[in-house]
């Protein structure tokens, strides 16, 4: 299992990009399994984690990702994107 992990700063409009993202369809050409996203509304601060199955997967919601428009979608500005390999995944 692989993830990318993208971080924002100066989220301001958290609600509304969480609602929009909640009633859409998944994005073309990205093949995650599974999308968190955490926030601390205190400090405007968004993480959003998104599983893959393959690396190979990974790459290219990574690609789809990027050419996104890096426009304010109310999450902010993006400051980084890490792109990980996942060794332990456990559910309760």
């Amino acid at each position: 299992m692989y993830a990318r992990i993208a971080t924002f700063e100066g989220a301001t409009g958290i609600d509304e990009a969480t609602r929009q993202i909640n009633e859409s369809d998944r994005p073309e050409g990205i093949p995650a399994t599974e999308l968190y996203v955490f926030v601390d509304r205190a400090e405007g601060k968004v993480v959003a984690l998104t599983l893959f199955e393959t690396e190979e997967d990974m790459q290219k919601g990574h690609e789809a990702f990027d050419a996104m428009s890096a426009a304010d979608d109310g999450f902010g500005k993006r400051t980084g994107v890490d792109l990980l390999e996942v060794v332990v995944h456990m559910t309760a």
